[in-house]
């Protein structure tokens, strides 16, 4: 497949240099872990629903992953084809992107909760020679789903069910057969060998706005971001690694697939977010690290106090995906002994900020964190002057662990020639190079000429009794421009909100009068992308429906 790679001959030399890029694959870790800890569990995968617990060492997970890797290529997987999967966080994930590994294939992990319309789009882009999936799912039968639209998709010549049957059987087919012993597998990976620069993984961007691209990435560009980032926070061999998120986002794929790996550790896996099943888990297995989006912290925030002395063993919790409420992080010093870390990034960066477990606990709640090393950040304005310390403007970034681009569209890789990024976030940086997100390039509110801070006002609004999301957008006025429409969703026990009662709470924060929503939408759910980010262009559609008169303002 004719991916577009963007090459950039100039790139490699200093990041070798450097020492960012060391030409490390994966598997170069697995033979390690298997060679020096053969029998410690690589991976503990818990099935919620079954309330299940599957466990390999890594000797065994290298035994599997040669057999399926063999399998892979009797079933004609080439170098360079795409592997798709859509599965939960179950053993087999990692398992395939090992095995393809193995065999120079290319993975590509879909979310679970993709259907018809994103499935057929990203299946069919990528090409993918063979799709994983698994037969039900949260009782979705996803079998019957890739029937609908196998007709779609001339390139997918093989669909491998696990929980199927027959010919799609991925127990039978890969498993059950000893396809290492009808082929020599060292000739075999040898002679499939990848470098460290060849395209190991596409992630589709979850399509906030417009049509998902495929953002590719190396060996090197994602392991010059696990390495500082396990070494942040002091992460070694002994500490075992929790992952909730999904495999098939960025966080779960660095994090829960290759961190572990890279570190010689146990990954544990579960399948299904909920916090009563996640405080279980901890208390069976001792984890010290997991990683999650801010909705998973304050869920075990409110979990902990049922399981005192449980979850003891959890050191760092990384939270990203949105800004933490300070009150979450109050709560967590109380209940938890983690600390809590803040980051921002992006799939085609992974982490490239973070607070660091030493910062005082505040900084998790004031700031998305400062630059990984190997990794720059920097803010101007729209014309792309540098800006000083504490004015907000665009955020770019620029480094390692920058993905290669954007599968079949090379000319969307918008990276300049001094290469920096523009990652279509706003943001404001300290004078110790931490930033703080404030809003997307986008998702800017515009009142009479006046940005309206829109982070620091929905910031405020979560701390209002009763709101669980919330969200400001513009509407459309034909004298400022714009007027401001906040979205909120109300827990179960609210009997509901109105925008007095809100904008009364702003003031009483102190927030400018100018800042003050003008219209109040209650919604049952906000829209969302796969991997959870509220998508405001839907609701900006909406807002052009509302019309009343504005709220006067006294």
């Amino acid at each position: 497949m004719e991916t577009g790679l963007t090459h950039q001959p100039d790139r490699r030399s200093p990041m070798i240099q450097s020492g960012a890029w060391n030409d490390k694959l994966i598997t170069d870790y697995l033979d390690q872990a298997v060679t020096h800890t053969p029998d410690r569990e690589a991976i503990v995968g818990y099935q919620v629903t079954g309330d299940t617990r599957t466990a390999l060492t890594y000797r065994e997970l290298n035994d599997t992953v040669t057999r399926m890797a063999a399998g892979l290529a009797g079933l004609g997987i080439g170098k360079g084809d795409v592997v798709a999967c859509q599965l939960p966080n179950w053993w087999q994930t990692t398992a395939l992107h090992l095995a393809c590994m193995r065999i120079g294939a290319i993975l590509n992990p879909l979310m679970p909760i993709f259907r018809e319309r994103e499935l057929r789009f990203m299946l069919k882009h990528g090409e993918a020679r063979l799709l994983v999936i698994p037969k039900l799912f949260r009782n979705f039968d996803y079998e019957a789903m890739v029937d609908g639209i196998r007709a779609e998709l001339p390139d997918l010549k093989t669909l491998l069910v696990i929980g199927g049957e027959g010919d799609r059987s991925f127990e039978q087919r890969l498993l059950d057969t000893a396809w290492e012993e009808q082929q020599d597998t060292d000739a075999l990976f040898r002679e499939r060998q990848l470098g460290a620069d060849d395209v190991i993984q596409i992630l589709y961007t979850s399509g906030t706005t417009g049509e998902p691209k495929g953002v590719m990435h190396t060996s090197n560009t994602l392991f010059s971001n696990v390495r500082p980032y396990a070494d942040r926070l002091h992460l070694g061999s002994d500490d075992k690694v929790l992952m909730a998120s999904p495999l098939a986002h960025q966080t779960g794929f660095m994090y829960g697939i290759m961190m572990p790996i890279y570190l010689g550790t146990t990954a544990i896996l579960q399948d299904i977010w909920d916090a009563e099943y996640v405080c279980k888990v901890i208390a069976a297995e001792q984890p010290a690290f997991t990683m999650a989006a801010t909705p998973f912290l304050a869920d075990l925030v409110k979990a902990a106090p049922r399981h005192e002395g449980e979850l003891d063993s959890l050191r760092i919790f990384v939270s990203a995906g949105a800004p933490i409420p300070s009150a979450v992080v109050e709560q967590a010093g109380k209940v938890l002994k983690a600390k809590i870390v803040s980051a921002w990034g992006m799939t085609e960066n992974g982490a490239v900020t973070m607070t660091c477990p030493e910062d005082r606990p505040e900084r998790a709640s004031q700031s998305d964190g400062k630059a990984l090393p190997w990794m720059e950040v920097k803010i101007t304005d729209f014309q792309g002057n540098d800006l000083p310390a504490g004015e907000e403007g665009n955020l770019l970034v620029r480094g390692a662990s920058l993905f290669v681009g954007y599968l079949k569209r090379p000319e969307l890789y918008g990276v300049d020639e001094d290469g920096w990024f523009s990652t279509g976030d706003l943001a404001g940086m300290d004078q110790d190079g931490y930033i703080r997100i404030t809003g997307r390039t986008k998702d800017v509110v515009i009142r009479g000429g006046e940005n309206i801070p829109v982070v620091e006002v929905e910031n405020l609004l979560y701390k209002f009794p009763g709101l669980v999301d919330v969200a400001l957008v513009g509407c459309p006025d034909d004298r400022l421009g714009e007027r401001v429409c906040a979205y909120v969703t109300l827990d179960d026990n609210a009997t509901g909100v109105t925008l007095d009662e809100v904008n009364g709470y702003l003031l009483e924060q102190k927030l400018s009068r100018n800042y003050l929503p003008e219209f109040l939408e209650v919604i049952d759910a906000m829209p969302r992308t796969a991997s959870g980010k509220i998508q405001k262009f839907k609701l900006r559609e909406q807002a052009r429906a509302v019309h009343p008169e504005p709220a006067r303002r006294s």
